[in-house]
C-alpha cells in the first residue's frame, strides 16, 4: 500500500510540473505571436488523480511488464494526438527526422501521410521517390503495410514501418476511390532526396517551376530557377506556370517568400491564434520577379498547407489563375515546441487565412477553373478519309514567302505540344491559358 501510495503522490507531482511546463511553452509561444497566454483557472486535480491511479493499475495488473518511461510518453502521446490529426509528441528519433526533413533529405518511401479514421491517408506523394514512381496517389487510403493491418496503429508506428534500410522491400494495400478491389504496391525503399524547385521553358517566354515542397530554402531556389528562365529566354517571361500539385506543404516563412516573389503589396497571409486574437500578418513587399507577366497556378487534392497559403495569397490578388482541382483544405499552423534536447512537441497554435481573410480549414481552395488530371490517349485507329487542303492538290503553287527553318520551327512546335499533351495534359491546357492571358495583355497594351 505504502510502494502504491508513494507512486501515486510521485504521479500527482509529475502531474503538477507538466502543467507548469505546458504552460510555460504557451507563454513562449505566445510571444511569438501565435497563441494566448495559458489560463488561470488551475489544474484539475481529481482528473490528475485518475490518471496516476490508472497507471498504478497498469504497472500492477498489466500482463507484461512496463516502464514508467513507456507509459508517460504514452499518456503525452495520447494528449496530443486527442486534439487534432496535426498536433503529436517527437520522441528523440522523430524529432531528428522532423529537422531533416525540412532539408530535403531523409530515408524511406517519400509519402507525406495523415490519419483518417484509423488508416493512413496519403496526403501527398513526393517527386521522384518511390512513392510516385510506384504509382501511389494522393487520397489513398493505407490498410495493410506488409502483413500487418494498419487498423489500430497510431500514425508514428504506422511511419516507423514504412521507414527502413534503402533497398528494403515494402509491401503497401490501399483503397483508392473507384477502384473495384485494394490495390498492392511493392516500394523498394530509398534515400530521399527532394529537390525543392524544378524549373523548365514549356515554350518560347512560356516558363514553368514546380515546387514539390516548401524547404528551408525554397524561396532562394525560385529566384534563381526564375533568373535562369530569363536567360534562357532572350526576349523575356510572357508567362509562368506554377505547379504546386500535390505539394504537402512545409515551411511557412518559405511559402510566405514565394508569395512575395509575385505580389507587390498588401496581405500575404494571417495567422490568428486562440480565439481569433494574437494575429501576426506577412505583407509582401514590392518587387515582382515575373514584372506583372500572367501566371496559371496547378493544384489538385494534394496540395496541401504552405502551398494553399501561396495558392490563396495569388488568387485574392488575383496575380495568378488557379486551375485544377479543390485543394486539401489544410489551414493550420503548426509549432514546434523542445521540451529537451532530443524531444519536442507539434502542437496545433493557430490558423492561417488568405488576405480576403478566407479560412480554408477542412475546405480548402476551389480553383478557378476546374480541370481534372486527364490523360489524353492518342487515336490510331482509322479515322476516316482526312480533309484535304490546297497543299494536297496536284500542282498546287508553292509558297515563295515561306521558308524552309519557319517550316522546320513549326514541325517542331507541334511535336512539344503533342509530347506535352501526353506528358501532362494540366501543363498543356495551363500552357494554352497563359498564351490566351498574354495576348489580351498585349491587345489592350498593359
Amino acid at each position: 500500500m505504502k510502494q502504491v501510495f508513494n507512486r501515486n503522490i510521485f504521479i500527482l507531482g509529475l502531474g503538477l510540473c507538466l502543467g507548469v511546463l505546458l504552460a510555460i511553452g504557451s507563454n513562449v509561444m505566445s510571444k511569438g505571436g501565435n497563441v494566448q497566454e495559458a489560463s488561470n483557472s488551475g489544474l484539475p486535480l481529481e482528473d490528475i488523480r485518475t490518471l496516476s491511479e490508472v497507471f498504478g493499475k497498469i504497472k500492477e495488473h498489466y500482463v507484461e511488464d512496463v516502464t514508467d518511461k513507456q507509459l508517460l510518453d504514452n499518456a503525452i502521446r495520447g494528449m496530443l494526438s486527442g486534439l487534432d490529426p496535426h498536433s503529436s509528441y517527437l520522441d528523440k528519433e522523430g524529432y531528428q527526422d522532423l529537422r531533416v526533413s525540412t532539408t530535403g533529405e531523409f530515408g524511406g518511401l517519400g509519402i507525406v501521410v495523415g490519419m483518417e479514421e484509423g488508416f493512413v491517408k496519403v496526403i501527398s506523394p513526393i517527386d521522384d521517390t518511390p512513392a510516385a514512381k510506384a504509382g501511389i496517389k494522393a487520397g489513398d487510403i493505407i490498410i495493410r503495410l506488409d502483413d500487418k493491418p494498419v487498423k489500430g496503429m497510431n500514425l508514428d508506428d504506422a511511419v516507423k514501418i514504412m521507414r527502413g534500410a534503402p533497398g528494403t522491400k515494402i509491401e503497401l494495400t490501399v483503397l483508392r476511390e473507384k477502384a473495384e478491389k485494394p490495390l498492392k504496391f511493392t516500394l523498394t525503399r530509398e534515400k530521399i532526396h527532394v529537390k525543392s524547385v524544378k524549373a523548365r521553358t514549356l515554350d518560347d517566354g512560356y516558363g514553368y517551376v514546380r515546387i514539390s515542397q516548401f524547404q528551408d530554402r525554397t524561396g532562394d531556389e525560385l529566384r534563381k530557377a526564375i533568373s535562369k528562365l530569363k536567360e534562357e529566354n532572350k526576349n523575356g517571361l510572357k508567362g509562368l506556370v506554377l505547379d504546386l500539385r500535390n505539394n504537402p506543404g512545409g515551411l511557412l516563412e518559405q511559402a510566405v517568400e514565394v508569395s512575395d516573389a509575385f505580389i507587390t503589396k498588401g496581405k500575404i497571409v494571417s495567422i490568428k491564434g486562440r480565439g481569433g486574437n494574437n494575429t501576426s500578418t506577412r505583407n509582401a513587399t514590392p518587387n515582382d520577379y515575373l514584372n506583372g507577366a500572367p501566371m496559371v497556378v496547378l493544384v489538385n487534392g494534394g496540395s496541401a498547407s504552405a502551398s494553399e497559403i501561396v495558392a490563396g495569397a495569388l488568387q485574392d490578388h488575383k496575380r495568378a489563375v488557379l486551375m485544377g482541382t479543390r485543394t486539401f483544405g489544410k489551414g493550420s499552423v503548426q509549432t514546434v515546441v523542445p521540451i529537451s534536447n532530443d524531444t519536442a512537441i507539434k502542437l496545433t497554435t493557430a490558423r492561417y487565412y488568405t488576405p480576403s481573410d478566407r479560412s480554408i480549414q477542412a475546405e480548402g481552395i476551389e480553383p478557378d477553373i476546374v480541370l481534372d488530371n486527364l490523360k489524353l490517349a492518342e487515336n490510331k485507329g482509322d479515322v476516316g478519309l482526312a480533309p484535304v487542303k490546297e497543299a494536297d492538290l496536284e500542282g498546287h503553287l508553292e509558297n515563295s514567302a515561306a521558308k524552309g527553318s519557319d517550316k522546320a520551327k513549326a514541325e517542331d512546335a507541334k511535336k512539344k505540344r503533342l509530347s506535352l499533351v501526353n506528358e501532362d495534359y494540366p501543363i498543356y491546357e495551363a500552357l494554352n491559358m497563359l498564351k490566351g492571358m498574354a495576348f489580351i495583355s498585349s491587345a489592350s497594351g498593359k
